[in-house]
């Protein structure tokens, strides 16, 4: 459809090394024919818990490169040197420390889903990325449900419906705290529900 329409792809694959279960998710570069509309974005922010520091890459079709390239010539002057020079290492690193960072994640989720669906809430379990989505119980929209959780259990969600229409009834959780405080976090959500 993109060749017939002329229609340039653009896959973000910001999460795609912080997978679960050992099921690494497909790259749409590895679909045939992919390379010759689109590409992928990439984020060393994301896999290497550089978060804020606004790092990446994109990999694909050279002509749309070549285009993304004039573009963030004109938007922006380039990345700090520090980080650009950490993003170096974390590229040179080997699969053994995103193992261990793919671990401590899914340790997290698994609580955070285990926990909430103990609770009686439906939750999506991920099967990448460091964010959870829930199903707002009845009785609530995604805002309220986040301000009911932050009043009463002082817990912090994203309500769904900031990411659009479709996300309305469901908020997110992010993997961002150890798993032992997650457990704390279900423990008081527990308590108001």
């Amino acid at each position: 459809m993109a060749r017939t329409y002329h229609i340039i792809v653009c896959h973000d694959a910001a999460y795609s090394e912080i997978f679960y279960d050992g099921k690494r998710p497909v790259s749409f570069l590895e679909i045939d024919g992919a390379k010759e509309v689109g590409i992928e974005f990439h984020s060393l922010s994301k896999t290497y818990n550089m978060t804020g520091w606004r790092i990446g890459f994109a990999a694909g079709n050279r002509e749309v490169i070549a285009g993304l390239g004039k573009i963030k010539t004109n938007l922006d002057s380039g990345v700090f040197q520090a980080i650009q020079e950490a993003s170096i290492t974390a590229l040179r690193t080997d699969d053994a420390a995103l193992s261990k960072i793919r671990d401590v994640y899914q340790e997290r989720r698994d609580a955070l889903y285990h926990g909430l669906k103990n609770l009686g809430l439906h939750v999506i379990k991920p099967q990448a990325t460091f964010y959870l989505w829930t199903k707002v119980p009845s009785g609530f929209d995604s805002s309220g449900f986040v301000a009911h959780l932050l009043e009463e259990a002082f817990v912090l969600a994203t309500p769904g419906n900031g990411f659009g229409g479709p996300g309305e009834g469901y908020v997110r959780f992010a993997l961002t705290v150890p798993a032992k405080r997650i457990r704390e976090a279900v423990e008081r959500i527990g308590k108001t529900l």
